[in-house]
């Protein structure tokens, strides 16, 4: 283990030594991405925080992201991105059928949603497959909530089975002291523009560290107060990773996860009649039984067959780019091969 209190206050423990000791290369030392800026990144290590060199876009150490494991070398160098407990992967703004991973080596998820304003039970289930898929634990936060005048938190654990819904306001500090006695190692918050991040990061990190904006009066929304994923450490122990502002929320290969935020239909769905059912139509349907009797509500498995459908969409993009990307290899190979037997024969 790595005996620096520098590094432990960024998240090294005697287990993550155990888990990379092997993976670091000789006259590298571990260090960790505390914020990226193209092609460098500011890194925690054993001697202190320090600017480092990212490695070129093209070479094997790419796609460096906030909350990474990297070994440096004793020029500052990212020589090694060591493997990754845990990653948020979103599908990429770009539109291409790749992953944009927003924080890695994330033990809890702070979902963060607004309690004064729009609390959309559907961008908190689509927010909790994204976590669940990650390998973390979520915790749906309802900000704000000295400004609310209702606060549904009953209809929001109902739609986070295995998750804790709290609420809680930075400002008063009511829920303060239970949500941070569930944080766990490294904590990222995640949720849209003007849910009140950087003011709960700041709460929980007992200063003022990130920049803060008022929403718009008129449609409750916020500006883009935050522009890049940063670490910190938390004064009780653990690490913060307060995160920008997310328009869009696509899922990237999230079964695990949907199946997780939608236990309560995966456990219906196990006493239907048949092991194919869709829950619509057919005979001895429990899932279809549920939504007639009310215990289940429609909206909830619409929003679970929108997820899925989502889903299903972009493993059959992912696989087709795969698929794409192996033809160009052999294609390449066959070029290659025409080529050698054209030059050798010229040569006869």
């Amino acid at each position: 283990m790595v005996d620096n209190d520098l590094l432990v206050s960024y998240g090294w423990t005697e287990a993550v030594s155990l888990d990379y000791a092997e993976f670091i290369a000789d006259g590298c030392v571990p260090a960790r991405v505390i914020r990226m800026d193209r092609s460098e990144c500011d890194v925690a290590t054993p001697t202190g925080t320090t600017r480092a060199r990212c490695p070129r876009a093209d070479s094997e150490v790419s796609g460096l992201c906030t909350g990474d494991w990297v070994s440096i070398d004793a020029e500052s160098n990212v020589r090694q991105l060591l493997p990754r407990r845990s990653a948020i992967v979103r599908s990429s703004v770009s539109g291409k059928s790749e992953g944009q991973v927003l924080a890695a080596n994330v033990d809890t998820v702070l979902i963060c949603t607004a309690a004064d304003g729009d609390v959309d039970l559907g961008r908190i289930e689509r927010m909790l497959a994204l976590a669940w898929e990650s390998n973390a634990q979520p915790i749906v936060v309802l900000t704000k909530a000295d400004a609310a005048v209702d606060i549904p938190l009953d209809e929001v654990q109902a739609v986070a089975p295995g998750a804790v819904a709290l609420a809680v306001s930075a400002n008063t500090g009511a829920g303060l002291n239970v949500l941070t006695a569930m944080l766990d190692g490294t904590v990222a918050l995640i949720g849209p523009s003007g849910a009140g991040k950087s003011t709960l990061a700041n709460a929980l990190l007992g200063q003022e560290v990130f920049a803060t904006n008022a929403v718009r009066a008129a449609d409750k929304k916020g500006r883009h107060t935050t522009v890049h994923r940063e670490l910190r450490p938390l004064p009780g122990g653990g690490t913060l990773i307060d995160t920008p502002g997310l328009r869009g929320i696509g899922l990237w290969e999230a079964t695990e996860g949907i199946e997780k935020t939608f236990s309560d239909i995966e456990s219906l769905a196990e006493r239907c009649r048949f092991a194919d059912c869709a829950h619509d139509s057919e005979p001895g349907c429990a899932v279809r039984a549920a939504v007639d009797s009310g215990a289940l509500a429609q909206r909830r498995i619409d929003s679970y067959r929108k997820l899925a459908r989502e889903n299903a969409w972009m493993q059959a993009r992912t696989d087709k780019r795969l698929r794409a990307e192996r033809e160009k290899v052999w294609r390449d190979i066959t070029k290659q091969h025409r080529q050698m037997y054209r030059e050798r024969n010229s040569r006869h």
